[in-house]
């Protein structure tokens, strides 16, 4: 095998720049997956639940992540569903499977107006100045859960406005906490989601709360809902290192490939420059015109040109190949909005002078200069390459 030129190993050497290049960019502008500030257990920020989600795990309770549609929830007495955060509107199939979960014996816990959407009984309101950014609030009525955390902290994003649940948590004036009961199951609904985030857990009642909501560990199953996040089965932050993996062998192979291009092109055989026209295109056109003029066929130059110039157009404006000049200039003036009263008659103009044996070269001229600067305005020629 020939050894490299200095062309050749300058190619390999910038090729192999690029690819350091790309794979630097790549893990510095990939997007930190687990920073996003929802109360999702992939996110280990403030606003995060993956604390929550570990440490119940540790505590051993049957954790695990919901990753499929509401529409497969099978109703279970034993499963808790936490939808915290919600980034998404359910639909009405959604709803009705939340509600058909519940009503065989299952518990929701969820927060905020947009939680509320999935319960089949909606009185939350938006608050639209929360006191602060957290307050301790303390129970309303009594429950397994506040008995267990006679107060909580929440932040007070929302609030039930209507005696359609229990009140568990609030003040005098509104209830951020609620309990719903629905056939055989029922439904907690909260403020915010700060009793499962990462600083929300550790404050005061809160993960005396959480445990309470969700019962015996022994014969319970934890569900939080990562749908309402986004996050399929296929697109869980679990398999982002595979996906960066590929990119990079797809990037690799790639330049690779462009590599192998380069060199082969460049040491390929050796095609001799096709020779060039003994007359200039310039010289071509007068000795045309020559021959034109000989022959007293100005007509014959009309009908060239008019046949180029009807083709192009028809072409452009999608006609059939026979259409009339009457018909062209409606297709412009509709299609493409230019109004130009002489246009229609430049074209018949030019489709009766083909027919005229005896056409005189100076009208024969104006008829093609005509044409040529509407070919121009409507730029119908393709450039033709130098």
């Amino acid at each position: 095998m020939p050894r490299l030129s200095s062309s050749d190993r300058k190619i390999l050497a910038i090729t192999g720049i690029a690819f350091v290049l790309l794979v630097v960019l790549g893990l510095l502008l990939a997007p930190a997956s687990n920073e996003t500030e929802s109360a999702t257990t992939y996110s280990s920020a403030s606003r995060g639940a993956k604390a929550g989600f570990l440490l119940l795990q540790q505590l051993g309770y049957n954790v695990q992540r919901w990753e499929r549609p509401h529409t497969e929830l099978k109703p279970d007495a034993h499963t808790v569903l936490i939808i915290a955060d919600s980034f998404t509107v359910p639909d009405a199939r959604e709803k009705a499977a939340v509600a058909k979960f519940i009503e065989g014996g299952g518990r929701v816990i969820t927060n905020g107006t947009s939680g509320a959407m999935f319960l089949p009984k909606d009185s939350s309101e938006d608050n639209p100045e929360p006191a602060g950014l957290s307050k301790q609030y303390d129970s309303l009525s009594p429950s397994a859960a506040t008995r267990a955390a006679p107060k909580i902290t929440l932040i007070p994003y929302a609030f039930w406005s209507k005696s359609s649940a229990i009140g568990l948590y609030g003040d005098k004036d509104h209830t951020y906490a609620a309990q719903l009961s629905v056939g055989q199951g029922d439904a907690i609904w909260l403020a915010s989601a700060t009793p499962f985030t990462n600083a929300g857990i550790q404050a005061q009642g809160n993960l005396e709360f959480v445990l309470a909501a969700l019962g015996n560990k022994d014969n319970t199953r934890v569900l939080f809902d990562e749908y309402v996040h986004g996050y399929g089965a296929e697109d869980s932050p679990s398999g982002h290192g595979h996906s960066l993996t590929n990119a990079l062998l797809l990037q690799s192979a790639l330049l690779g490939l462009a590599a192998f291009l380069t060199f082969s092109r460049r040491s390929g055989p050796l095609r001799p420059v096709p020779p060039a026209s003994r007359l200039a295109p310039l010289e071509f056109v007068e000795t045309l015109g020559g021959l034109y003029q000989q022959a007293h066929a100005a007509a014959v130059a009309v009908d060239v040109y008019y046949q180029r110039f009807h083709y192009w157009i028809t072409r452009r404006l999608g006609l059939n190949k026979s259409a009339t000049p009457e018909e062209i200039a409606r297709a412009v003036r509709d299609r493409w909005d230019i109004k130009d009263d002489a246009f229609q008659g430049a074209l018949l103009a030019a489709a009766a002078a083909r027919y005229q044996p005896d056409l005189p070269q100076k009208h024969a001229l104006e008829i093609v200069q005509k044409l040529h600067d509407y070919a121009v305005q409507f730029k119908l020629f393709p450039k033709e390459k130098a």
